[in-house]
């Protein structure tokens, strides 16, 4: 006689399976999971640079964002973190999704400002779309922004398509920059 190998899984209930057991996490759990990881492994980074400073957690625009702060303005360092026109601040946002796609093995979208930087940075490029967006409305001719990083260009865009203007992302990797153009009727 042959023995049978029985499937001791094929006999447990429906109810007793872990995806029953468990409710499947909402999405702003899962954000809010991504801002853990982030915010756990900048606090490291920050320790061993000797860098003062408080993370705060928000999810917001189907992301997670991140915010490091100093409450000692006289003290802080932090403008380290944030670099020459804020590529220290861009590298560390992309290692922080990286750290975050290998806890979770998905791709985090999750955005870190570092003393205030980029709302800074988003009010100065406003105000340069809104006088780049006269400049096309009254001469009619295109205007091409200096190169930007994405998260720039898209501030851009957003404006330009506010004002009821044509933009579109134009070159390659660092010299990736916006036109804006009248939008043809």
């Amino acid at each position: 006689m042959t023995e049978e190998k029985i499937d001791e899984t094929s006999e447990q209930t429906p109810e007793e399976t872990p995806e029953e057991t468990s409710p499947k996490p909402s999405r702003a759990e899962l954000l809010e999971e991504e801002g853990e990881i982030a915010a756990d492994y900048l606090e490291e980074l920050m320790d061993l640079a000797d860098i003062d400073g408080d993370i705060d957690i928000d999810v917001a625009d189907g992301r997670a964002q991140l915010s490091i702060v100093c409450e000692d303005d006289e003290d802080s360092n932090l403008g380290t973190l944030v670099g020459r026109e804020g590529r220290t601040l861009g590298a560390l946002q992309e290692l922080s999704r990286l750290a975050v796609q290998t806890q979770t093995g998905q791709r985090s979208w999750l955005m870190l400002d570092i003393d205030g930087f980029r709302n800074s940075r988003r009010e100065e490029l406003i105000k340069k779309a809104k006088r780049a967006i006269a400049e096309v409305k009254d001469g009619g001719e295109e205007f091409a922004f200096k190169p930007m990083n994405s998260f720039e260009r898209k501030i851009i865009h957003d404006q330009a398509a506010r004002a009821g203007l044509v933009s579109e992302s134009e070159g390659e990797g660092d010299g990736r920059h916006v036109v804006i153009r009248l939008a043809d009727d």
